[in-house]
């Protein structure tokens, strides 16, 4: 294949905004039958990344949420484990240990999480910190302030950067697409992180709102298929911070399956940053096998 060229940022794809919002709307209007929700269900429950990123967290919590990453709910049989757990770099060892041979992966926030506002040297310092003590994957976040004045080489370099400090740790690169204010902006932070090295994309860090919608969503499946189209090279997806029902689970896995296609639907490619979806889905599963809601309380807040 040909040397990439890479493109001139300032002059990104333009989003039909009312293209997008039409498009939405067709994804939340589609039924599943109950063989096929179970199995979307299961899925979702897949792909979702747990989450603690609390000043508050201990060990003790990082713990019992490993445990619940690879034992969601032990009263339901043949359940999958969720994707990854994801926690500050200090906490990486400890969840490391914690979910040795379980196939569940450790994911770390970088560069100044939630913020990004710090130096290039502290920001891979971070990086180097967690993929040392074990990071499976980094979620690093943009330098938003450098984005929206136009410093696109500024981004695109810190990308870069800290893509090669992750050896050979998977990047996620964190747009926070409530601070950047037009699809227009989403998509071009989606066509810049891919072209610097990103593994994935994902919408959000959950501290800001509005967090993961699916009009954000959709721009940037659309700009992940335009880059595979070009390049060869998937890219993945991971919609992040208030996914909260299983029901919207599914309508996100709809919209992936008929923008992206198949090769997508796992957790390879996609993911959940909504650790408050993890129980609905399990409601929704203990109902589909049993006929009746359980209570919250039947499952763990962590």
């Amino acid at each position: 294949m040909a040397q990439l060229q890479i493109p001139d940022f300032r002059k990104s794809t333009i989003v039909d905004q009312v293209g997008i919002e039409e498009r939405v709307s067709r994804f939340n209007t589609r039924s599943i039958k109950k063989e096929s929700k179970v199995k979307g269900l299961k899925l979702v429950l897949s792909m979702i990344d747990l989450t603690t990123l609390e000043g508050k967290d201990t060990e003790g919590k990082v713990k019992q949420m490993c445990y619940k990453a690879a034992h969601p709910h032990d009263a339901l049989s043949g359940l999958p484990t969720v994707a990854a757990v994801c926690v500050y770099p200090t906490m990486v060892g400890t969840a490391k240990q914690a979910l040795a041979g379980t196939g569940v992966k450790v994911a770390s926030v970088s560069t100044a999480f939630p913020s990004g506002q710090s130096t290039r040297q502290v920001k891979l310092l971070d990086t180097k910190f967690a993929v040392e003590h074990g990071a499976d994957e980094i979620d690093m976040v943009i330098s938003r302030g450098e984005f929206l004045k136009g410093n696109y080489a500024f981004v695109f370099d810190e990308i870069a950067a800290i893509k090669e400090a992750c050896g050979t740790a998977r990047l996620k690169v964190i747009f926070e697409t409530g601070e950047l204010s037009t699809l227009d902006n989403v998509r071009r932070a989606s066509e810049l992180a891919m072209h610097a090295g990103a593994d994935f994309i994902k919408t959000s860090t959950g501290k800001i709102s509005p967090a993961a919608t699916m009009p954000v969503t959709l721009v940037m499946l659309e700009a992940i298929r335009d880059f595979y189209y070009a390049t060869g090279k998937m890219v993945g997806m991971k919609p992040a911070g208030g996914i909260s029902t299983a029901k919207s689970g599914l309508q996100y896995l709809v919209m992936l399956h008929e923008t992206l296609g198949a090769d997508w639907l796992t957790n390879k490619w996609f993911r959940f940053g909504a650790s408050s979806l993890a129980n609905d889905v399990l409601m929704q599963l203990v109902k589909e096998k049993t006929g009746v809601y359980q209570s919250k309380e039947y499952f763990s807040a962590d």
